[in-house]
């Protein structure tokens, strides 16, 4: 196996972490898998992915994130419930303790771009422990071209080592795990976690810190441009369709989650894509059905036979957080260069449990506002006893944990960009209709793309709209596509009375989250 060259070597002990063993340098998508298959951390499904498993911990540790308390960022950093301070001693004190965990052992170094838009590119290097972190990152991140990567310094280094567990008392962390950010030495320290979504999401941290500084707006949020050349985008939170709706065979994908809108319009963070894919299936989602059934895609925590390798996509043995990594090359309709033009509409994506927000509706930049600073969505009820009620999630910015300024930064600069290139704004729901969850039904996806396909072709725009009473929204009376009866939720409730009553008790969770910006 050809180890990385020696100048990486070089600059791995430049930076401390001296004495390791064999440096796997941009192992390509085979190598990585047979180095992941020969130290068994995945197994190989009938079709070819790689199956993995991250257990115990299945999902992001959003409570063991912190970023270093630093006199350069300090004064940038809205400090508080997601951005925790970690001190700057205790931090060096831990990487001289990853580092010393390192020596001896394998890495797997992968040298990769963050940001398609070149002026604006982030070189990152990833220093992992396991083989597979290696490929999630290869298939996440952008390739340099061989120009880029015979100069390659890194701008952010990110060191993975889910052997590695803290200890609480001593490194000063939560838990055995952490995600540590440190603005200053421009590195990320994961340990304690095989999950791979962490070294993803830490980098995405990063640029929210980075890009508003320099006027770039950075955005959680998926992205895709129709046959007239018209970009749109589509914020929204997990399970709300933000992957699923931007996967639309007649519209090009930019990216699935993560982009700036810089002056000359939107580029993509990313170069690949990380579906939630708990019941998936091949009529509703048939681009990312297929890729789940790929070689080179990583199908993280999904149910596996054993015996005859069939995966089971409708089964939450380990999670109903389970996923695929793929390459974005992969998908069949991709917008060329990872970027596209100034977005001429913006798409707010909520399922709402509670069953009465519209199924789409027109919004005005200060209404826009108010929306993005909430970032609604509503998760269903529990199985506690006595949990009926579903519960409403704000997240705000549609990204509340990997915000590293005060919201008020991010919305300032949305507000601009919808200001300066006369984006249309409309707020979409894909959860229920006609009663909360559990007496209603979840909205059909068909419903949902064919009112994104009037909206985002204009067909909306000739129609008579109505206002919502309780959320003060603009309904329209008809779509192409859709029953008129579907478009106004409050017609859907077999009691009315009900409706006014869940309407009501909505309205005042948005009135009472919204005071933090008050």
């Amino acid at each position: 196996m050809t180890t990385g060259p020696d100048s990486v070597r070089q600059q791995l002990e430049a930076m401390g972490l001296i004495n390791v063993d064999e440096i796997y340098h941009n192992l390509n998508t085979a190598a990585l898998y047979e180095e992941a298959l020969a130290l068994g951390e995945g197994m190989l499904t009938e079709h070819g992915a790689l199956a993995v498993n991250s257990v115990p911990y299945t999902g992001r540790r959003a409570e063991d994130k912190f970023v270093v308390e630093e006199a350069e960022s300090k004064g940038d950093v809205w400090w508080g419930k997601v951005n925790k301070p970690f001190d700057e001693a205790r931090f060096n004190a831990l990487k001289a303790r990853v580092f010393a965990y390192l020596q001896g052992r394998d890495v797997y170094v992968q040298d990769l771009m963050a940001g398609s838009d070149p002026k604006f590119t982030l070189p990152v290097r990833f220093i992992q422990e396991y083989a597979y972190h290696s490929l999630f990152v290869k298939n996440m991140f952008i390739e340099p071209t061989a120009e880029q990567l015979a100069n390659f310094l890194p701008g952010f280094t990110v060191v993975t080592v889910p052997g590695f567990t803290a200890i609480p008392e001593i490194d000063g962390t939560r838990s055995e795990c952490f995600i540590i950010l440190s603005f200053s030495q421009k590195l990320v320290l994961i340990g304690g976690t095989s999950y791979a979504g962490e070294n993803k999401k830490s980098i995405f941290t990063v640029l929210n810190y980075l890009m508003p500084k320099i006027g770039v707006m950075s955005m959680h949020c998926s992205a895709n441009i129709g046959p007239n050349g018209d970009t749109a985008l589509f914020f929204g939170l997990s399970g709300t369709g933000k992957t699923t709706l931007s996967a639309d065979p007649d519209r090009a994908l930019i990216g699935d989650d993560e982009h700036g809108w810089s002056d000359d319009g939107v580029f993509n963070y990313e170069g690949g894509c990380y579906a939630k894919v708990i019941n998936l299936n091949a009529e509703a989602e048939p681009i990312i059905f297929g890729l789940t059934r790929t070689f080179g895609t990583i199908l993280e925590n999904v149910d596996i036979d054993e015996d005859t390798r069939v995966i089971n996509l409708d089964a939450q043995t380990h999670t109903e957080n389970t996923r695929a990594s793929y390459a974005r090359e992969r998908i069949p309709n991709l917008a060329p260069g990872n970027r596209g033009g100034h977005p001429k509409n913006i798409v707010f994506l909520t399922a709402d449990a509670f069953g009465v927000m519209p199924p789409i509706a027109r919004l005005t930049p200060e209404q826009a506002m108010y929306h993005f600073l909430s970032g609604y969505t509503a998760k269903v009820a529990g199985t506690e006893a006595g949990v009926k009620e579903p519960s409403a999630t704000f997240s705000t910015c549609f990204g509340a944990p990997f915000m590293v300024h005060h919201p008020k930064v991010y919305a300032n600069l949305l507000g601009k960009k919808i200001a300066e290139h006369g984006s249309k704004v409309w707020l979409v729901n894909t959860g229920w209709s006609g009663g909360p969850y559990g007496v209603g039904s979840r909205m059909k996806i068909a419903y949902t793309r064919a009112m994104l396909r009037a909206a985002l072709s204009g067909a909306l725009d000739s129609v008579a709209f109505v206002k919502d009473a309780f959320f003060d929204l603009d309904i329209p009376t008809e779509c192409p596509g859709v029953p008129s009866e579907v478009l106004n939720p409050r017609n859907t409730w077999a009691d009315t009375a009900a409706y006014d009553k869940q309407a009501a008790h909505l309205v005042e969770l948005f009135a009472k989250n919204y005071e933090q910006f008050a």
